[in-house]
This record gives structure tokens, C-alpha cells and sequence, in this order.
């Protein structure tokens, strides 16, 4: 049995994934008896950083990858992404995957407006899609004001809850989060 353990920066993002992994296995006809995943959410930027070295030198299970999980916050991504695998490289994983949300968790919820409107019940939302701003929803540094735009209700890890079940990655207009699909498919497939 082979494991993809995600360190997460929040709960939000284990929501997501928790929600979005078995299906995306599934589509993609991997046997779930072969690959297993556990999702590890932190408190934030801080612990996440704080617990990247500790959890990789503590993991001594054989057959494990290390998927890294963060909002790029306003940070440069190259460098972000640079420093969060340097973390691994000296914790001695450098078979670790680094993965950034950009700006935040919200821009691939924004990604797959279909599955906002779904959650909320909202038809209407679906057929923003087509505007400029979110087509592209990675270049919105505010994604999460922009999502609280459209759903005043909407609150970090209930929405995830409720718009998770609704993801599709193959309609997903953001960027960043294809990069996480691809990266994943990328940690399946250097096993194989």
C-alpha cells in the first residue's frame, strides 16, 4: 500500500481534499486498495513551516510521498515554493511535492464557480464563469473577498464544506489548483 500524507497550512484546505480525493483516484482508475492518503491540517502558515521538518524526519512508514500544501498570502511564489521544499531537502525528502495556493484556498473555489453555485443553491453564479476576473482566478489577490462578494454567508471552513462536494477538477479555471491535481497524479505515478 502506497500513502500521499498532505501537510496542509488549515482545515479548509483537509476539507477540500478529503472531499475531492477519493473521486479524483477514482477518475483517474486508480485502485484506492493500492493508494491510501492521509491530509494533516495545520494552524496556519507558521505551524505548517514549523512542523515540515519534524513530521518528515518523524514519518518512518515505508512507501510514503509528502505533498505540501500553502496559500501564497501575497509571498513571492518561486521563492515560497523554493524555501517550503528546502525544508524537505534538509529533512531529507527531497522526493516531496511543494504546492501553492494562489492567492489562497478561495481562488479554486472561484476556479469552479458550478460548484459555488451548487452549494449555495445559486444558478446564477455559474454563469459568471465567462467573466474576465474569473477566468483567471489566481490573479485575484483577494479571492476570498470576492467569493464573501458573491455569498455574504459564506465563511472559510463551512464553505468548504459545502462547496467541496461540487469540485471538479476537469472545469476548474485555476490554475494553481490543476498544478495540486497534477502534482498528486505526478507523486501516483512516480510509483508505478
Amino acid at each position: 500500500m502506497k500513502k500521499i500524507v498532505f501537510l496542509l497550512e488549515e482545515p479548509s484546505m483537509k476539507v477540500l481534499l478529503d472531499n475531492l480525493l477519493p473521486r479524483l483516484l477514482s477518475s483517474l482508475e486508480i485502485d484506492t486498495s493500492e493508494v491510501s492518503f492521509k491530509t494533516i491540517p495545520h494552524e496556519g502558515k507558521q505551524d505548517l513551516e514549523k512542523s515540515i521538518p519534524r513530521k518528515l524526519r518523524a514519518w518512518r512508514e515505508p512507501g510514503v510521498r509528502f505533498i505540501i500544501v500553502r496559500d501564497q498570502d501575497g509571498a513571492d511564489c518561486i521563492r515560497l515554493k523554493k524555501r517550503l521544499y528546502q525544508l524537505c531537502v534538509d529533512a531529507g525528502r527531497d522526493d516531496s511535492v511543494v504546492r501553492i495556493a494562489c492567492n489562497e484556498l478561495e481562488s479554486w473555489f472561484l476556479g469552479d464557480l458550478g460548484a459555488v453555485a451548487a452549494a449555495y443553491n445559486k444558478p446564477e453564479i455559474a454563469r459568471l464563469k465567462n467573466k474576465a476576473k474569473f477566468r483567471e482566478p489566481d490573479n485575484l489577490s483577494n479571492a476570498a473577498q470576492e467569493l464573501k462578494r458573491l455569498i455574504p454567508r459564506y465563511q472559510k471552513l463551512k464553505g468548504a464544506r459545502l462547496i467541496a462536494p461540487y469540485i471538479d477538477y476537469r472545469r476548474n479555471h485555476s490554475n494553481s489548483f490543476l498544478i495540486l491535481v497534477e502534482g498528486i497524479v505526478r507523486a501516483i505515478g512516480s510509483w508505478r
